[in-house]
């Protein structure tokens, strides 16, 4: 897998690819990736904490694999700091070159194994995961290299059972190098520019260009796992379910690796535990009776209603028997589209939600427990029943909520900025068709999951596009053929070479903001123009899907000016009434820009990051907050989907 090329903000040369071209690297092959989970014959432990940390501050970037940094103890090498996993390293120190740094970077952590990892015959797998590292990775175990990965978003992982066992003592060094350069072949795109006027700048300066208006946070921000299986395990499991009133039925194939199966058996339990349908063999399905659906949040009084599959596979290795457990949540739910609605569970569904960031104070796209638990809170307190993971796919325990709590998503790529013409050639198109491989293989089972969304506001204008997202999306329904496709787009009706092939057009808008700043009055013309165009050419539902004003808190006027609070509420208004009309045709959908502030590159037209949240960076509501609650309540209550049960105020107490 080669190498994102690298660079750095400020005086040095562009760090080398050379070192690496000696690596035996492994890349991160195409085998199942379930979540690691705690079960009778598994052991999970996360090493969350404090890491050591190193910038290669050398001129080239280059002094880590110069000086293999990887083969001892990194404080060995120099001097490090302590730095958090999970967390971005920008905002964590007062230096403000490691803010805005650009190359390598180095982390470790040593830890001790129990013995029982190291022991038996035969002995037990033991697997490191990184749920996520922004952008391209290296990975080695006790100096010896185990895998490396590209992409900043999706899972990672290892088999370390020969380093780990064949190592004396049960000390366990993981060192990682971490580069967050982006060009234009990787996703999202960037590119790097070097100034090359000496009278303006420093020798070799260079900069790292984006076309996404977001912070390019980096570091390890997902929890990073040790965990164990049996020598022969289970390696993946595939569900699908289809249902009617009465009936479900749950489709599954089971995937073993080590040895071929003794037996491999299989338990479907409802939430109270009672085992309502078992199979056995690698391929199958179980018959469900009055099976209990998942429903999205607001549209059943008992929404996010997930069963518990349990696989167990027998396996002799040599002279022993081999046991493997792993316990899959399900939800029993369908999905399809017709030219003019979205049906879940064969009732219309209308998307009135939001769109979000990984992004808080210090943390930047860190996971952080205390702030995904108020997240939900703060959409289930709006009367929001979904999200679009923009601009890129979110962390598993996000999403692990999702299906609990009914929260549906549209689980995005990290396709946004695709914008150069070169990077619509066939080196991004084949690491574009990975990452969908990737993150179907990571999401494919999750019932929150209705939509995959393969780019946000690409230049889709550019004819290259056409076989671009022809061949993306061909390929995402392949792998995955029963859920529909979209891309988001801002291009013209006329002019998009990659709208015919979605399922769902996904459009964003800002009339009266970039658009005509300032003038209100012209929204309803423009914004019915936009459906009605987009409709009448394509015949798909419609989406809006992102849509929004900027507003600093605290600032007002009357009558209503840009960045007020007012102009926010105003703007949102405009817009409300035009869906209102549209969603009675075949508008299917509303997701505001954005959920909450959050951090970008500085430039002219950002004070402190993007201000168009209904909330604040640390989740305070703004005036518009209250205009979207009163709205999505109004519209979940008035929903002809929902059963009279559920109109109770004890599920829409506000």
């Amino acid at each position: 897998m080669a190498v994102a090329a690298c660079g750095g903000r400020g005086a040095g040369l562009c760090p080398l690819l050379l070192p690496l071209l000696f690596l035996p690297g492994l890349a991160a092959g195409p085998a199942g990736m379930l979540q690691p989970r705690d079960t009778p014959s598994r052991e999970r432990r996360e090493l969350g904490g404090l890491w050591s940390f190193r910038a290669d501050l050398s001129p080239g970037r280059d002094a880590g694999f110069a000086q293999r940094w990887y083969r001892r103890p990194l404080r060995q090498s120099g001097p490090v700091i302590d730095m958090p996993v999970p967390a971005s390293f920008n905002d964590i120190t007062q230096d403000p070159s490691l803010e805005n740094y650009i190359g390598w970077v180095w982390y470790e952590k040593e830890v001790l194994l129990p013995l029982r990892w190291l022991q038996g015959d035969p002995a037990p797998r033991v697997v490191l995961r990184f749920g996520s590292a922004h952008y391209y990775s290296i990975v080695w175990v006790n100096g010896v290299q185990v895998v490396e990965h590209e992409g900043g978003h999706l899972p990672f992982e290892a088999d370390i059972s020969s380093v780990v066992q064949g190592s004396p003592g049960t000390l366990c060094r993981i060192t990682v190098a971490l580069n967050n350069t982006l060009t234009p072949h990787t996703l999202p795109p960037g590119s790097i520019q070097y100034m090359t006027d000496k009278t303006r700048y420093p020798k070799n300066y260079f900069v790292q260009n984006i076309r996404f208006d977001f912070f390019n946070y980096a570091g390890i921000h997902r929890p990073v796992v040790l965990y164990t299986t049996p020598a022969a395990y289970i390696d993946d499991i595939t569900v699908t379910t289809t249902s009617s009133d009465s009936v479900a039925m749950v489709q599954y194939q089971v995937s073993v690796v080590g040895s071929t199966a003794n037996s491999l058996s299989l338990s479907l339990r409802d939430q109270e535990g009672k085992v309502v349908a078992t199979g056995d063999g690698p391929v199958g399905e179980l018959k469900v009776l009055n099976p209990n659906l998942w429903w999205p949040y607001l549209m059943h009084e008992n929404p996010g209603y997930l069963y518990s599959l349990e696989v167990k596979m027998q396996a002799q290795v040599g002279e022993a028997l081999l046991e493997d457990v792993y316990t899959l949540p399900v939800g029993i739910r369908t999905v399809h589209v017709t030219s003019t609605q979205f049906l879940i569970n064969g009732r219309p569904f209308y998307f009135h939600g939001v769109n979000k960031h990984e992004d808080a104070d210090i943390r930047g796209k860190g996971l952080d427990w205390p702030l995904i638990v108020k997240d939900f809170n703060l959409l289930r307190w709006l009367g929001a029943n979904s999200f679009r993971t923009s601009h890129y796919p979110y962390a598993e325990e996000i999403m692990d909520l999702c299906d609990a709590y009914g929260i549906v998503v549209i689980d995005e790529s990290p396709g946004v900025g695709i914008k150069l013409l070169e990077s619509f050639g066939n080196k991004s198109l084949q690491h574009h068709l990975a990452v969908m491989e990737e993150l179907i293989r990571r999401d494919k089972n999750r019932p929150s999951v209705v939509m995959w969304s393969v780019a946000n506001e690409p230049a889709s204008e550019l004819p290259p596009a056409a076989h671009y997202f022809k061949t993306v999306i061909a390929h995402t329904k392949a792998l995955d053929p029963s859920r529909p496709v979209t891309f988001v787009t801002d291009a013209n009706y006329a002019l998009d070479h990659g709208a015919p092939y979605v399922d769902v057009i996904c459009v964003n808008s800002y009339f009266s903001w970039y658009h005509d700043p300032g003038h209100l009055e012209v929204i309803p013309l423009q914004l019915t123009a936009q459906f009605e165009n987009w409709y009448k050419t394509y015949q798909k539902p419609i989406i809006q899907s992102e849509y929004g004003a900027d507003s600093v808190p605290g600032l007002h006027s009357d009558p209503p000016l840009m960045f007020t609070e007012e102009y926010q509420k105003a703007m949102l208004r405009e817009y409300h009434a035009v869906f209102d009309k549209k969603r009675k045709e075949y508008v299917i959908g509303e997701l505001i820009w954005n959920f909450a502030d959050f951090m970008t590159s500085q430039g002219t037209t950002r004070v402190l990051g993007n201000k168009k949240g209904i909330f604040t960076r640390q989740r305070q509501p703004k005036a518009a907050a209250f205009v979207l609650r009163d709205r999505y309540w109004k519209i979940a209550n008035e929903s002809s989907c929902l059963p009279p049960v559920i109109t109770s105020h004890s599920l829409f107490l506000k």
